[in-house]
């Protein structure tokens, strides 16, 4: 953990105006996190811009470079380049809380905000879903990604609405084709 004091930035010594870190992202910085499968190392800069106010910090996360990520196909390792922003921001108030997960509350006379945490989670949230090696990706076809990027929550009022639609352009192609007519009939 003495490793992560390294990713903390003195805020109180800070002045007003604006004010920019670098810090060094690569396998170190992620051996000290839960091991995630899917990502074995990196090698990324994360550029941490504060924007100090009165009553607030806004501070901007850049996060750049290669991580090494396993095939979700194959399992073999390959780099991904990796290009991420992130926003947050820290108000000033009577006690330390997180309000959102991009609004944090800090005491005026919080001497430091530790951002390792901040870039691991954003890290995370930029990669891709599919973790596919670049040789294999040529190979894959449209049907490979199919549902992907759609509405996963289906309520049943989506269900009524698709049920009426459906019955809508159901009735209408029927009273169009007279060939149905004939089919129905064949049916009874």
């Amino acid at each position: 953990m003495k490793f992560l004091k390294n990713y903390s930035i003195d805020v109180i010594k800070l002045k007003e105006g604006k004010h920019e870190f670098t810090f060094p992202v690569d396998g170190e910085f992620f051996s000290h996190f839960e091991v995630q499968d899917f990502l074995k190392d990196g090698n990324l800069n994360a550029t941490v811009e504060i924007n100090k106010l009165t009553s607030l910090m806004e501070v901007a996360f850049k996060i750049a470079g290669k991580v090494r990520l396993i095939c979700d196909r194959s399992l073999e390792e390959f780099d991904y380049k990796l290009s991420t922003t992130e926003r947050v921001i820290y108000k000033y108030g009577q006690e330390e809380a997180e309000i959102t997960e991009d609004v944090f509350m800090i005491t005026r006379d919080t001497p430091s905000i530790h951002v390792a945490q901040l870039i691991y989670e954003f890290i995370l949230l930029a990669l891709p879903a599919k973790k596919i090696h670049p040789d294999y990706y040529e190979e894959m076809d449209d049907e490979d990604f199919e549902g992907e990027g759609e509405l996963v929550y289906y309520d049943d009022e989506d269900a009524e609405e698709e049920k009426e639609d459906e019955s809508s352009e159901d009735t209408s192609s029927e009273k169009n084709d007279p060939r149905w007519d004939i089919l129905k009939k064949l049916k009874k």
